[in-house]
């Protein structure tokens, strides 16, 4: 099964390189993707990401993501492919601060991972659509927060 942040990735790539207007149209393109999952875990994802329904020019309506992030089209890339990049971007540190920088739209995702792993040395995590700032316990080494990011971003260095 692959992961949530995946998933969550891969609707917004969906929903910004077409126009998707009902959540079956959604569960069968993610599924072409590899992701199988039921129309409640969709429900709950699209609520998590913000995803709304606007009238598109002829006036149906599709859905579509706060904000405006939306990703470049492709050249013919699945969201799988697109996946094998996780839109981290750089992690630097300040004291007990660690900001991370993502492609826009990945932030979120990011840090939902990042609070979920319960990690004692990161006291909490604020998100925006590009970055992250993680407010470190006082006597928590930079390295050993870039070790633990390293389980859940995988190109961190």
């Amino acid at each position: 099964m692959k992961k949530k942040a995946n998933r969550l990735d891969a609707i917004k790539m969906i929903i910004s390189s077409k126009e998707v207007g009902s959540q079956d149209e959604l569960l069968q393109a993610l599924g072409e993707a590899g992701f199988e999952l039921t129309q409640a875990t969709l429900s709950r994802d699209l609520k998590q990401l913000k995803v709304a329904k606007a009238a598109n020019t002829n006036g149906r309506y599709v859905y579509v993501l706060p904000n405006d992030i939306m990703y470049k089209r492709n050249n013919g890339q699945s969201p799988s492919e697109m996946l094998m990049y996780s839109g981290f971007v750089s992690l630097q540190f300040s004291g007990n601060i660690a900001v991370i920088r993502t492609r826009p739209g990945y932030a979120s995702s990011m840090a939902y991972d990042i609070d979920n792993r319960e990690y004692e040395g990161i006291l909490g995590t604020i998100a925006g659509d590009d970055t992250i700032m993680l407010v470190l316990h006082e006597h928590t080494s930079h390295e050993e927060v870039r070790q633990f990011l390293s389980s859940i971003i995988p190109n961190i260095q």
